[in-house]
């Protein structure tokens, strides 16, 4: 539905940061105030204190509770090739649960937030272990999702990436 960019300043930071450009960013820099915000949160959770794996189970949660196709497809694949995660352990995400009770913490209140628009307890998240600091990187993981799956819902993005 919306134009996609084949070319922009921030596009090259993209392909260097995965190596290709997926078609989402595309479409992004075609208003280059949200790519640029995008990149921005996404590089600053990178930097966090949340595990790689855990990032990817939350994405592959809220992906699944906002029915976007587009990234649960992108967080199956870096799930299993960057995080490592198994294809129970990718099912279970998209439950919004986990096999381990830590994760499953995490897993289940980053899809109450999505499902409550942000009307959740962090209780059982900081009993199982997680930091405020943690749970706090939850939060922003969320919004960051809903922004990409928001994106990708309304512009139709192509999926560019192999089916989960």
């Amino acid at each position: 539905m919306f134009k996609a960019v084949e070319e922009a300043p921030l596009l090259d930071e993209v392909r260097t940061r995965m190596g290709r450009v997926p078609n989402m960013t595309r479409v992004m820099a075609g208003a280059p105030a949200v790519l640029e915000g995008y990149l921005g949160l996404a590089g600053a959770l990178k930097r966090g204190a949340l595990p790689g794996a855990t990032s990817e189970r939350i994405a592959l949660a809220v992906g699944a509770a906002n029915g976007c196709g587009y990234c649960v497809a992108a967080h199956t694949f870096t799930g299993k090739r960057v995080a490592r995660l198994t294809d129970a352990e990718i099912e279970a995400a998209q439950a919004g649960t986990s096999a381990d009770a830590k994760e499953a913490a995490a897993v289940a209140f980053a899809r109450e937030l999505t499902e409550t628009r942000g009307n959740a307890d962090p209780a059982a998240a900081l009993a199982a272990g997680w930091t405020e600091e943690q749970v706090l990187e939850i939060i922003a993981l969320v919004a960051l999702q809903t922004l990409t799956n928001y994106v990708n819902k309304v512009a139709e993005t192509e999926n560019d990436w192999p089916a989960p």
